[in-house]
Order: structure tokens, then sequence, then C-alpha cells
């Protein structure tokens, strides 16, 4: 095991995400989702149960939030745990890497709840300048 993440590692070392055929996008990508910062900033807290999860991510359809947490599980970002009880029980925590992914994102996504009255500024001044 030591010696394929030591490979998966070094296979990336060199890599660049402005590269256009870079896999690091595809990760980015997944990460930085609007559904996917949600979801980590909400693990980020605790475990969630998946009706739980849906609730704390407001707005989010369960075909959604059981398509990025299966995004965000292949990635190694997210535990799935099933529970053999009746009735059934999943939860849903992060993995070591996985929290260190959500608290990037909920870093940027705690800058953006600050800053969003300077951008709509920005907007408004930007529109203000493009009407005749």
């Amino acid at each position: 095991m030591e010696v394929s993440a030591s490979v998966g590692a070094n296979a990336n070392a060199n890599a660049s995400v402005k590269a256009p055929m870079c896999p690091s996008r595809g990760v980015l990508e997944h990460v930085t989702s609007r559904w996917g910062v949600l979801v980590l900033a909400a693990l980020v807290e605790r475990s969630f149960r998946f009706s739980e999860l849906r609730r704390e991510v407001g707005g989010v359809s369960e075909k959604m939030l059981a398509q990025t947490l299966q995004t965000l599980e292949r990635d190694g970002f997210v535990l799935r745990v099933a529970q053999p009880v009746i009735p059934p029980r999943v939860d849903y925590s992060l993995t070591p890497l996985g929290r260190e992914a959500a608290e990037q994102v909920w870093a940027l996504a705690r800058w953006t709840e600050r800053r969003t009255g300077d951008v709509q500024a920005a907007r408004a001044a930007y529109d203000g300048a493009r009407t005749p």
C-alpha cells in the first residue's frame, strides 16, 4: 500500500492544474463544485447520516447529494459506513485526505461569506458604468 501511495504522489509531483490534460483538474472540479464545497464544509463539523446531511446542505436534491457523495467517496475524501441495523443506517465522514481538502474549501467559503458585500458593490459599480 505504501508503494502505490508513494507512486501516486510522485506521479503527480510535476503536474500543473494549468495544463489542459492534468488529472488534478478533475479533482479540483469535484472539490470545488457547488455541492462538493458545501458537503465538505458540512462534514468538517462532524459525521452525518444522509438525511441529516441533506438538511444541513440546504437546497441540494437527493439525487445530487447521492452523486456528490459517491464522487467524493471515489476520490478518497468521504468515508461511507453502512451500519447493519434495521432500518439501514449510513454515516458519512471525512477521511484524512478529505479533512485536508475540506479545511481548504471551508476557508474559501468563509472568505466568500465575509467579502460578499464587496463583490456586490463591485458588481453594482460595473453594471452602473455599463448602463448607457
